[in-house]
C-alpha cells in the first residue's frame, strides 16, 4: 500500500506518475453544436480513449476518471439511463483493447445500483487485465468521496484489532477506494468549472490542481500536454521550506549520477 504524503514525502517526477481527471463540459459541448447532450457523451468516450493513448505515451503510470459521481443521480432520467449504458457498452467493447495494450482497468464506487450484470462485467474486467502494468486506468461510478471515507471507516471500524489505542490514517487509507494507487500528483477539470465536486478529497490533500475551460470532448494531446506543463512548473514543497526542496534535489541529483572513477 501506498504511503499518504502527509506521512512521508513521495518522489516526484516531470511527468506525473498518477492524473486524476473530471470529465466535466459534454452538455455545453452538443449544446454549443445544437446536438442531443447524449451527442456530447459519445464524443466524452472518444476522449477518453485518446487520453488514455496520451497518457501511455508519456509515461504515465496511473489515470483515474471520475465518469459518473453519486450526485449525478439527480440528474434526468433520461440522461442518467444513458450514461448507464455508456458504462455498459464500455465495459462490453473496450475492455478486450485495453487488454491488448497492456492497461489494467479498475473500478471503484458503489457499483450496486448498477445491476448485476455490470458487476459481473467489472468483475471480469479487472481479473481480465489484473497482470498489466503499462497503465493502470481507473474509472470512479457512483462515487463520491464522502462515501469513500465513510465506506472505509466503516470496514475500519469492523475489523477485528490486534491493537488497542487511536486510528491511525494508515488504519483508514488501506480501507479506502484507491489503496492500490499512489496520491494523484495532478488533478485535472475541464470545463471551467473550479472545484473538485466530491472527488478524491482524502486523495487530493497534496495533489496539483489545473483547472481549464476546455470542453471534455475538446480535451486532446495539446490540452493534456499543457497541464503537465503547468505542473512542471510548480514547486511540491509538502510542508518544507523551498530552501529544503532545492537541498533534496540537489542530493538526489548526485546519488543518480554515476561515480567517477580514479586513474
Amino acid at each position: 500500500m501506498f504511503k499518504s504524503t502527509t506521512e512521508t514525502i513521495p518522489e516526484t517526477g516531470a511527468v506525473p506518475r498518477h492524473i486524476a481527471i473530471i470529465m466535466d463540459g459534454n452538455g455545453r459541448w452538443a449544446r454549443e453544436r445544437l446536438l442531443p447532450r447524449v451527442a456530447g457523451h459519445h464524443r466524452g468516450r472518444e476522449a477518453v480513449r485518446e487520453t488514455v493513448k496520451h497518457c501511455v505515451e508519456r509515461g504515465v503510470e496511473y489515470l483515474t476518471l471520475f465518469a459518473f459521481s453519486s450526485e449525478n443521480w439527480r440528474r434526468p432520467p433520461e440522461e442518467v439511463s444513458v450514461l448507464q449504458q455508456l458504462f455498459r457498452a464500455a465495459l462490453e467493447q473496450e475492455v478486450s483493447k485495453l487488454n491488448e495494450v497492456g492497461i489494467r482497468l479498475r473500478v471503484i464506487g458503489d457499483l450496486e445500483p448498477f445491476g448485476e450484470v455490470v458487476m459481473g462485467l467489472v468483475g471480469k474486467a479487472e481479473a481480465l487485465t489484473a497482470g498489466n502494468s503499462r497503465l493502470t486506468l481507473t474509472i470512479a461510478a457512483n462515487y463520491g468521496g464522502r462515501w469513500d471515507l465513510m465506506q472505509a471507516v466503516n470496514r475500519m471500524v469492523a475489523e477485528p484489532r490486534a491493537k488497542h489505542g487511536a486510528f491511525t490514517e494508515g488504519d483508514l487509507a488501506r480501507h479506502l477506494a484507491l489503496n492500490f494507487a499512489p496520491e494523484p500528483d495532478l488533478f485535472i477539470r475541464t470545463g471551467g468549472e473550479q472545484r473538485i465536486s466530491n472527488f478524491l478529497i482524502w486523495q487530493l490533500a497534496y495533489t496539483e490542481l489545473y483547472f481549464t475551460p476546455t470542453l471534455w470532448p475538446d480535451f486532446d494531446a495539446r490540452a493534456l500536454d499543457a497541464a503537465i506543463a503547468s505542473y512542471q512548473g510548480r514547486e511540491r514543497r509538502f510542508g518544507r521550506t523551498s530552501e529544503q526542496v532545492s537541498t533534496a534535489r540537489k542530493v538526489a541529483k548526485s546519488r543518480a549520477e554515476p561515480r567517477r572513477h580514479r586513474v
